[in-house]
């Protein structure tokens, strides 16, 4: 059992996160707290192995909360915010102090039924990181060399991402040079977080990172970022590529998810696309880089030393999806010579 701690100000929420989490068999949710200080009495009590926390609350905001308890008590933490752009910003600030996911509180981009399911795989995503070995990846990899790619290229990049990702993706991206391939992304976050962390890594990278707003031409230099709460899809007309922004129902119990990227991509680029998989839990991603493995894309997948949670790439390599397994810091390299190529 994963015993879980919610902390947040609204009773409504502890509510309804308590309920939701608590069908899940392998959940317990062993308490509730309304702030930060109720919050510290009941970790040391009750000793949960994962908390739930929300950023704006009373007494002490749940930042300043993430950032004495990771110091002091480190335990895996997932933000659960308001859908707002200040809320992305928070949440994104809570990820580099140490949160391992962030997932948007529910009726405001989810029905409570799709929020209880994606909370539950997150809670329990979160209950296999190793915190000592993510930090130590996260020291290890702050300032990556970025690389050159001798000339420009009209190849595709496709990549998913999951829990750890926000971290992963900014170790892969910020290596890549200002023609590298056009990539698509996929990284399951809720809306309004998308648009936060497209502006905060376009702010440290030689490429053009954006969220993805339907018809956006796939070129070099530029990365799109599926919104949250929407499904991303690479699309052809002629010589050009461009991206499709569509509602649908979950796909591995996800929106956007990665399957549905990869296998657009399997589909409209072939053998002119690269796919990579990296960090998360769960199985998203597996499928559709298989297909396009089988259409002749080049295919990597993350390895399990550097993976927060080695769930996605191990499923992708268990299902022989993969060319080649690569530690993060070797990722964008590689994806440079396959473009050579």
């Amino acid at each position: 059992m994963i015993r879980v701690l919610v902390v947040d100000d609204s009773a409504v929420v502890r509510k309804i996160l308590s309920e939701e989490l608590s069908r899940d068999p392998q959940i317990e949710v062993v308490g509730t707290a309304p702030d930060p200080y109720a919050a510290r009495d009941k970790i040391v009590k009750l000793k949960p192995d994962v908390i739930t926390l929300d950023i704006e609350m009373p007494r002490m905001d749940g930042l300043a909360f993430l950032r004495k308890l990771m110091h002091h008590f480190p335990l895996p933490v997932i933000i659960v915010s308001s859908v707002t752009p200040k809320g992305g910003q928070m949440a994104l600030d809570a990820l580099d102090a140490g949160a391992v996911d962030v997932m948007c509180k529910p009726g405001a981009a989810y029905s409570v039924s799709e929020m209880s399911v994606q909370l539950a795989d997150k809670v329990k995503a979160a209950a296999r990181v190793n915190l000592a070995k993510r930090e130590s990846k996260l020291s290890e990899e702050k300032r990556p060399a970025r690389l050159a790619l001798s000339k420009t290229t009209n190849k595709v990049l496709a990549i998913g991402a999951s829990t750890g990702g926000t971290e992963a993706l900014r170790v892969l991206l910020t290596m890549l040079p200002s023609n590298a391939p056009g990539a698509v992304v996929v990284q399951h976050m809720p809306e309004y977080f998308t648009k936060s962390f497209a502006n905060r890594l376009d702010a440290l990278c030689e490429v053009h990172v954006k969220e993805a707003e339907n018809g956006d031409r796939i070129v070099p230099g530029t990365v799109l970022i599926a919104p949250g709460n929407k499904h991303l899809l690479l699309a052809r007309s002629g010589a050009v590529y461009y991206a499709q922004v569509k509602d649908g129902p979950l796909v591995c119990r996800q929106r956007p998810a990665v399957d549905v990227l990869f296998k657009s991509t399997a589909k409209y680029a072939g053998a002119n696309a690269i796919g990579v998989i990296l960090t998360g839990m769960g199985n998203d991603g597996a499928a559709g880089l298989l297909a396009m493995k089988e259409n002749r894309a080049y295919t990597i997948a993350q390895d399990e030393k550097t993976c927060v949670v080695y769930g996605m790439p191990k499923v992708a390599v268990e299902l022989g999806a993969t060319d080649c397994i690569l530690p993060l810091d070797r990722i964008a390299e590689q994806v440079l010579r396959a473009a050579s190529s």
